[in-house]
């Protein structure tokens, strides 16, 4: 649906206020807020903004609301964004259950389980800081504590937390304490973060599980904490790999490949570290 003059102008409004704003990107839409306001011509404004913006938007240089106003600016704009914060609530408590995981870039995440049978709604996020309301750039800077993570509502019927934790063993790297394959950084640290006891327990078990099977040599040292805030991240990084498959497909596939070497190797060693004790 294309936007009329007025959302256009609001939505400048709103960025212009938005404090997540970098500073050269205000002055682009105060620049052209100003234009308008002096009656200039608006189709003429806004292709000038958007020509100002294209060069970092194909770089995927802009702050992710600036990001998602010039998709709608150009016509490139989904309209699943909203709607996955809005369905995300549990909705009957007594079937439905949170599991929050962090385990590198959350846009590589959410597939996996958003997927699996029993998901009703995958939520990328920050959580683990010491910053309300954190914004990407903020969380990326390395210095709020924050990590990237999925919060997942699941209907306990069809999916159990154990199935859901084994999968995120299968799915991350728990060797790896400054970061997830190609990305790097503290924000991108493995945790899981448990909502109950139950949830402790049986993470807690699986961890061990994991040490004691001799697949890996380095020391597990992915983090088991309780539950805080999860914030939730901005429209842009909402079901990424729906919006942007060509480019999530590339961060998978460098993700799997890892994944399917470590595994092998950790099968080998498992299987050769028994015979030797035999």
């Amino acid at each position: 649906m294309q936007m009329t003059q007025e959302e256009i102008l609001e939505k400048i409004y709103n960025l212009i206020l938005n404090p997540n704003t970098r500073e050269w990107e205000r002055y682009l839409l105060s620049t052209t807020k100003n234009a308008l306001t002096d009656q200039a011509s608006f189709n003429e404004q806004l292709a000038k903004l958007e020509a100002e913006l294209r060069p970092l938007a194909l770089r995927n240089n802009l702050t992710p609301d600036v990001t998602d106003f010039y998709q709608e600016i150009t016509g490139n704009a989904t309209v699943t964004e909203q709607a996955v914060k809005e369905k995300h609530v549990v909705s009957d408590p007594a079937f439905q259950e949170r599991a929050i995981f962090a385990g590198g870039c959350f846009w590589c995440m959410v597939e996996p389980f958003e997927t699996h049978p029993g998901i009703i709604s995958v939520l990328s996020g920050y959580t683990g800081g010491t910053l309300d309301h954190p914004s990407y750039d903020q969380v990326s800077s390395g210095g709020t504590g924050h990590v990237e993570a999925v919060e997942i509502i699941y209907d306990t019927r069809i999916v159990t937390y154990q199935e859901l934790i084994d999968l995120y063993w299968q799915i991350t790297d728990p060797t790896d304490a400054f970061g997830q394959f190609q990305d790097r950084g503290l924000q991108y640290r493995p945790i899981i973060f448990t909502t109950n006891e139950e949830q402790q327990v049986i993470a807690e078990k699986t961890k061990q599980a994991v040490i004691d099977s001799g697949r890996y040599k380095k020391p597990i040292i992915t983090e088991i904490r309780e539950a805080e805030t999860f914030w939730p991240a901005e429209n842009y990084h909402q079901e990424f790999y729906k919006k942007q498959p060509k480019r999530y497909k590339a961060i998978k596939r460098e993700r799997q490949q890892f994944l399917t070497y470590q595994h092998l190797k950790g099968k080998l060693r498992a299987r050769f570290g028994k015979s030797k004790a035999n």
